[in-house]
């Protein structure tokens, strides 16, 4: 099934979300609406929203508050990434100019802040505490993701535990948390709330991984980012800590190089020690393994069209060239 399939099957329902989320983002202050329009119209996969609403009909929920929580996980992914491109010192996201390049820093941060304080209003109104507590707690360990991956920047010796702690925290949290809102809509048991979490956290984890490996072999006109970004910012992430550990010293030498300095002009030498120590497949390869572990948890939903989508979405972010 192609991602055009459940594009196609959730067209209706995303056009609600959209419509909460056009609603909700009105500002009496003209500067919020205009930042934060052109941030939600940029293009995104608008994946965690979709989240929500197929884990709520995946258990057979019929209200409305699927599309408000939906429009609620959407804001907050929009906020973290609004200060993420002022962290970053990012010009560009998928092909356009960042919020942060075209109105200036203090507006990005400060419309972000708007964005969590808008989410939190709407999850109020939902008034559901586990509800409540679900966004809360994962929106504070998107943030302490964000710390480590800060800490981590330059660090050319941070393992693979300490990389994958950062995608659970800063990536695959939210996604557990899409998938956890609509099992508390369905009002499941705990075993299957717990099955939609993990197929959540296993899904993040492999669209993060992709992610990872884009930045070293995408095309730059399909992601709308340069190639090389990361290793600009100096993060350690998992093509780089394999290529490290599996090549000769003198590889290792140039990646550790590149790390701690942020030298994007070594990026050619770099990409030739990855794709001589086959990083890029290795990290692949463990993205398809998130994939495999989270179709596997969906073992305990209940077979229907929307779960069937959410096998395909794992396939997707497993495989995905954009």
């Amino acid at each position: 099934m192609s991602i055009d399939a459940i594009k196609e099957f959730l067209a209706a329902d995303m056009s609600a979300v959209d419509g909460v989320i056009r609603q909700r983002l009105h500002s009496e202050v003209a500067l919020v609406n205009q930042v934060g329009e052109y941030i939600v119209n940029s293009g995104g996969k608008r994946l965690r929203p979709a989240l929500v609403v197929l884990s709520a009909q995946a258990f057979g929920y019929s209200g409305k508050f699927h599309y408000d929580l939906a429009a609620v996980v959407e804001f907050i992914h929009t906020a973290t990434l609004l200060h993420d491109d002022v962290v970053d010192e990012s010009d560009l996201r998928r092909g356009r100019a960042t919020a942060s390049a075209l109105f200036g820093n203090a507006a990005s941060v400060l419309v972000g802040d708007f964005l969590y304080s808008r989410a939190f209003q709407m999850m109020v109104q939902v008034n559901d505490m586990r509800v409540m507590q679900t966004l809360a707690d994962a929106t504070n360990l998107i943030a302490e993701g964000e710390v480590l991956q800060l800490l981590n920047c330059h660090d050319a010796d941070v393992d693979v535990a300490n990389y994958m702690r950062v995608i659970h925290c800063k990536t695959a949290k939210l996604f557990e948390a899409a998938m956890r809102l609509g099992a508390i809509l369905g009002k499941v048991d705990a075993e299957q709330e717990q099955a939609a979490a993990a197929y959540g956290m296993h899904l993040g984890t492999a669209f993060q991984l992709v992610d990872d490996v884009l930045d070293y072999s995408a095309d730059e006109a399909e992601t709308g980012k340069h190639l090389g970004d990361d290793l600009a910012e100096g993060k350690p992430t998992l093509p780089l800590i394999y290529a490290m550990q599996h090549g000769t010293p003198e590889q290792a030498a140039v990646v550790r190089t590149a790390i701690e300095q942020g030298d994007l002009d070594s990026f050619p030498r770099v990409l030739e020690v990855i794709r001589a120590t086959g990083a890029l497949e290795h990290t692949r390869q463990q993205a398809l393994r998130e994939a495999e572990a989270a179709c596997a948890a969906l073992a305990k939903l209940p077979a229907s069209p929307s779960r069937d989508r959410l096998v395909a979405l794992a396939n997707f972010a497993a495989t995905r060239q954009y």
